[in-house]
C-alpha cells in the first residue's frame, strides 16, 4: 500500500472517530452539575455550519409579560394619554433589549463555536489558517459590536433623559416666589383694613424669626429627617413603590423638600415621569441651597387651607395673629394641615379632625423628643381660639382704593405685588361713623329714610379719615354695595354758599346788601315761568345775604344766581371741585336750589376751599405705598400738599363766618338746632333739602375736619315730611363731626392743631356796622339815622350801595300789600312809604305788608342769565 492511500486512510479514519465523539457528545444527557449557560444549553453545533441563534418561547414570553404587566399596573391609575404614551414607550424599549439580548447570545455563540473548532480537533495547515482568520474576524466584531451596544446605550439615555427632562424648570425660580404676595391696606395708625389678593393670600415670614416650636413641629409631622437626607428619604420612596406597583395605588414618600418642589416647580398630575422629575430636581435644590433657605421657601409657600399659601398667612387666617406669637397648640395644628388642607381645615366640614391631627403632631414631636409628654398635654388642653372669618372694614373705602392702586401700579401687581399701603382712614372713626349711621337710621324707618352716607376729611391735607358709602355694604335689599359717596344726587340749598361766595368775590354783593324775598316769578321767552318758594311756605321781603344764606331762602339764592349768570355759576363750581355741572343748556335757575346733581365726594372738595380759605386741595386716601419688603414706591407729607387757589381768603372768610352764625340762622332752625355743636362753635354748616324730599344733606367744617352727611333712598323714592334741615342727616352729622373734632383737638390728625379753628379774619377784611334795612352805612343820604347791626366786609366793597328813602307807591286797597303789575286801577291806590331797590331791580317797601304768593311780582328775562 503507498504511503498516499496510507494516509487518506487514516485521515478518513481520524474523520469518522471526531463524527462519532461529537455525535456521543452531543447525545448525552444534561446534567445538573454541568457548568454551561443557559446560553450554551441552546446551543446545536454542527462543523462548518453557521451558528444559529434560537431563544426560549418560555423566557421570551416570561421577561415580556412581567414587562407589560407592569405597563398595566402603571396606566392603571396614569390616565388614557399617559397609558398611550407609557405603553408605546415601554414597548420601545423592550424591543431595544430584545436586540441587545439577541445581539449579545450571537456573540457568545460564535465565540463558543470558534473555541470548539479550534481546540477539539487536530487542526491542519489550513485549519490554523482559517482560525486565525476566523480570530481576527472574531476580534473585529467584538470592536463592532461593542460600539453598536454603546451607541445603543447612549442612544437610548439621550432618548430617556430627554423624556424626561424636556421642559423641567430651573430651580432657582424658588426663589421668584411663585405664590402671589397679597397686598394689605392699613389706617392711618397701622391697622389692617383689607387684604387684596387674586385666589391666593400669602403673607411671607422669615424662617429665623419664627418661634422653635413652629418649625420643629412641621419637621416632625412631615419628615422628621429633614437635617439628615439629602432630599429624599428610602424609606418613604420604597413605600411609595410598593403601594403604586401591587395596590394599584399612587402614593407620595415627600420629604418636605420634595413637597416644595411639586408646590413650586411641577403640575400637580401624579405620574411616574413627575415623580421622577421630582426627585431629580430635589436633589439639585438640596445642593444649591442650605436647610435654612429650604424651610423658609417651605413656609412661604406651602398651602395651608382655604386661600391662605404659607404659614403667615395662615396664622393671620386662623388666628389672627403674626406667625411668631404663635404658640405650641396653635404651631401643631397648622403643622398638621399641610398634609391635606381641605381635610384638615378647622374651617372645613369637620373641624374635630383638626383637632385629632394637631394631637397626633404633638405625640410625633414627644416621640422624637422635640417636647415633654407635660408640654404636649399641656398644648392638647389649651383652649383654640380660632379668629371669626371676617368681613373686611371700611369696604368701600378699602374697594376704591384698590381701584386707584390698580389704575397706578396694575391689576396683577395690587393683587400679586406685595404692596403694603398706609391710608389716610382712621378706623376708630370710621366704625364710629357706621355705628351713627346704621343707629340713626333705624329711628327714621317710619319716615322711609332707607340709606345714608358720610364723608370725613381733613381739608388742609385732603386726607380721607372716614368714608361710609351706605348704611350696609352687605345689605343687597338697599344696594348696599353701591357707594354713594360717588353717586349722583340733588344737592338741594348745600350748593348755595358757591352761588352766594361767587357774587360776593365779583362785588355784585355784600353781606349787607339786601335781597327782595317776595313772590317772584321769573320767566323767559318760550320758557315756563320758574315761581321759587321758600321751604317754610313764607316771604320775608328785604333780607341781607347773611340771613338769606343762613337761613336757606330760596328766592334771594335764585335772585343771586341771576345775578352772577347760570354760565359763570357753573364755571365757578367747576373751579370749587364740583365735576357734575357740565353744559349750561341743560339747567335753569333752579340749579341753586339743587336742580343739578352732584357727587358728595366733589362737595367734600368745594367745601375744603372754604376750610381751607381759598384753596382748593385734592382729596387723597393714601400716605404711603411700599413692597412687602419695604421698598418705598410713593409717600404723601399731609403738612406739605399742594393746591389750587380758587378764591381769595376775605371771601371765604365771608361765607364761613355766616355759615357759623347761629343768629343767622336761628329763625330757620332755631338756636338749639343739630347744627349746633356742644363745645365746638367755631363750626360752619349748610344743610340741603330737594323739594321733593328725596335727598337730605348737612355738611359742616372747621380749618382741620369736615364733614359731608347724606341720607335718602338709593331707588329715588321720597321720604316722609318730616324729614328736613335738623331731622334727617343733620343727628348723624352733629355725633360724626363733635368726635372727630375731640380727636383733632387731642392731636390724633395733627399736633399743630389748635384747640379751636376759627376762621381767621384776613387784613382784607373790616366790620362795619349797617342800616338793618338797607344794608347801607348809617349817616348816608340814604339812610341818615337808623337802627344798626355789625357786618363784615371786603375793603374795597363796604355796605349795601343801593337806592332807598322814601317814594310814592302803589299798593292794594284791601290789603296794604305792593300792587303787582297785574292789579286792577281799581283795586290799588298811591301810598306814600320808605323803600328800597335790591340789585335786580325789584322795588320793596319797607312797611308793607309782605305779599302773597298770589301777587307775585314777575321778573322777565329774554333769556336766562349766563
Amino acid at each position: 500500500m503507498s504511503t498516499k492511500t496510507k494516509k487518506l486512510k487514516e485521515v478518513k479514519i481520524e474523520e469518522r472517530e471526531y463524527i462519532k465523539k461529537k455525535k456521543l457528545k452531543n447525545e448525552k444527557p444534561v446534567s445538573k452539575k454541568n457548568n454551561l449557560t443557559k446560553a450554551e444549553k441552546t446551543l446545536v453545533v454542527k462543523p462548518n455550519e453557521n451558528i444559529a441563534v434560537k431563544l426560549s418561547p418560555k423566557s421570551k414570553k416570561h421577561k415580556i409579560g412581567i414587562l407589560i404587566r407592569f405597563v398595566r399596573k402603571i396606566s392603571l391609575s396614569a390616565g388614557k394619554y399617559c397609558f398611550i404614551f407609557l405603553y408605546y414607550l415601554f414597548k420601545s424599549l423592550c424591543s431595544l433589549l430584545e436586540f441587545i439580548v439577541l445581539s449579545v447570545r450571537k456573540f457568545i455563540r460564535y465565540q463558543l463555536q470558534l473555541v470548539r473548532t479550534i481546540f477539539h480537533r487536530k487542526k491542519t495547515p489550513s485549519d490554523r489558517r482559517e482560525s486565525v482568520k476566523d480570530l481576527h474576524k472574531s476580534r473585529f466584531l467584538n470592536k463592532r459590536l461593542r460600539l453598536i451596544i454603546i451607541l445603543i446605550l447612549l442612544i437610548s439615555l439621550a432618548s430617556f433623559s430627554t423624556w424626561l427632562f424636556w421642559g423641567l424648570p430651573l430651580p432657582t425660580k424658588l426663589l421668584e416666589s411663585k405664590v402671589p404676595v397679597s397686598t394689605k391696606l392699613y389706617d392711618r395708625n397701622g391697622e389692617l383694613i383689607y387684604e387684596i389678593y387674586a385666589d391666593k393670600r400669602s403673607s411671607p415670614v422669615i424662617v429665623d424669626e419664627l418661634p422653635e416650636h413652629v418649625v420643629e413641629a412641621t419637621i416632625a409631622i412631615e419628615d422628621k429627617d429633614f437635617y439628615k437626607h439629602h432630599g429624599f428619604s428610602i424609606s418613604g420612596i420604597t413605600r411609595a413603590a410598593y403601594n403604586t406597583l401591587f395596590k394599584q395605588k399612587l402614593q407620595g414618600g415627600s420629604t418636605l423638600t420634595q413637597q416644595l418642589v411639586k408646590n413650586t416647580l411641577l403640575t400637580p398630575e401624579r405620574t411616574i415621569k413627575r415623580k421622577l422629575r421630582e426627585l431629580a430636581l430635589t436633589l439639585i435644590v438640596e445642593v444649591l441651597y442650605s436647610k435654612q433657605q429650604i424651610l423658609e421657601l417651605y413656609f412661604n409657600q406651602i398651602p395651608y387651607g382655604s386661600t391662605a399659601y404659607g404659614i403667615g398667612s395662615a396664622s393671620e387666617l386662623y388666628f389672627n395673629k403674626n406667625a411668631n406669637d404663635l404658640s405650641l397648640a396653635e404651631a401643631a395644628l397648622l403643622a398638621g394641615i399641610t398634609a391635606a388642607p381641605t381635610k384638615y381645615s378647622p374651617f372645613g366640614v369637620h373641624p374635630e379632625i383638626a383637632k385629632t391631627r394637631q394631637e397626633i403632631v404633638l405625640n410625633r414631636m414627644v416621640e422624637d423628643g422635640i417636647i415633654t409628654q407635660e408640654e404636649a398635654d399641656k398644648a392638647k388642653a389649651e383652649k383654640i381660639n380660632l379668629a371669626e372669618p371676617q368681613k373686611f372694614k371700611a369696604p368701600h373705602f378699602a374697594l376704591w382704593v384698590k381701584e386707584l392702586l390698580a389704575d397706578k401700579y396694575g391689576d396683577v401687581m395690587v393683587e400679586q405685588g406685595g404692596l403694603r399701603v398706609t391710608t389716610t382712614l382712621d378706623l376708630d372713626l370710621q366704625e364710629y361713623a357706621e355705628a351713627t349711621v346704621s343707629g340713626e337710621l333705624s329711628k327714621l324707618k317710619k319716615q322711609n329714610v332707607g340709606n345714608g352716607a358720610v364723608l370725613v376729611t381733613r381739608p388742609g391735607s385732603g386726607e380721607i379719615l372716614a368714608m361710609v358709602g351706605s348704611k350696609d355694604y352687605y345689605a343687597s335689599d338697599e344696594d348696599g354695595k353701591v357707594n354713594v359717596i360717588f353717586a349722583n344726587r340733588q344737592p338741594g340749598s348745600s350748593i348755595k354758599p358757591i352761588n352766594y361766595a361767587l357774587a360776593l368775590k365779583d362785588k355784585k354783593i355784600t353781606l349787607s346788601t339786601p335781597l327782595a324775598d317776595v313772590p317772584t316769578c321769573f320767566s323767559v321767552y318760550g320758557q315756563k315761568q320758574y315761581c321759587p318758594v321758600n321751604y317754610d311756605g313764607a316771604f320775608h321781603g328785604a333780607v341781607h345775604p347773611r340771613f338769606a344764606l343762613g337761613n336757606s331762602y330760596n328766592i334771594p339764592a335764585v335772585r343771586v344766581l341771576a345775578l352772577n349768570g347760570l354760565e359763570n355759576f357753573i364755571d365757578f363750581a367747576n373751579d370749587m371741585g364740583i365735576s357734575t355741572f357740565i353744559d349750561p343748556n341743560n339747567y335753569g335757575l333752579s340749579l341753586t336750589l339743587g336742580g343739578g346733581e352732584v357727587k358728595p365726594y366733589d362737595m367734600a372738595t368745594a367745601f375744603g376751599v372754604f376750610a381751607n380759605e381759598g384753596v382748593k386741595v385734592p382729596l387723597n386716601p393714601i400716605l404711603k405705598v411700599t413692597d412687602w419688603k419695604g421698598k418705598v414706591y410713593e409717600e404723601v407729607n399731609p403738612d406739605e400738599v399742594d393746591g389750587t387757589r380758587v378764591i381769595d381768603p376775605e371771601v371765604t372768610f365771608l361765607i364761613s363766618h355766616t355759615l357759623l352764625d347761629n343768629n343767622s340762622r336761628s329763625a330757620a332752625f332755631g338756636s338749639s338746632s343739630y347744627l349746633v355743636v356742644k363745645n365746638h362753635p367755631e363750626v360752619s354748616v349748610k344743610t340741603g333739602t330737594t323739594n321733593d324730599r328725596k335727598d337730605n344733606w348737612t355738611i359742616g367744617y372747621t380749618s382741620h375736619v369736615l364733614a359731608v352727611v347724606w341720607v335718602g333712598n338709593n331707588d329715588n323714592s321720597e321720604m316722609s315730611g318730616a324729614v328736613s334741615g335738623v331731622s334727617g342727616a343733620s343727628p348723624i352729622w352733629n355725633t360724626v363731626i363733635k368726635y372727630a373734632l375731640d380727636k383733632a383737638e387731642k392731636g390724633l390728625y395733627n399736633e399743630e392743631d389748635d384747640e379751636h379753628a376759627w376762621p381767621e379774619q384776613p387784613e382784607g377784611i373790616v366790620g362795619r356796622n349797617v342800616c338793618t334795612t338797607t344794608g347801607n352805612l348809617p349817616g348816608s343820604p340814604d339812610a341818615p339815622e337808623c337802627p344798626t347791626r355789625f357786618e363784615y366786609f371786603l375793603k374795597d366793597a363796604v355796605g349795601a350801595n343801593i337806592e332807598s328813602g322814601q317814594k310814592d307807591v302803589e299798593v292794594f286797597k284791601d290789603t296794604r300789600q305792593l300792587a303787582n303789575e297785574e292789579a286792577l286801577p281799581e283795586q290799588k291806590e298811591v301810598q306814600n312809604h320808605p323803600f328800597l331797590i335790591d340789585p335786580l331791580g325789584t322795588l320793596v317797601c319797607l312797611d308793607c305788608p309782605i305779599a302773597s304768593s298770589s301777587a307775585r311780582i314777575s321778573y322777565p328775562l329774554t333769556a336766562v342769565p349766563r
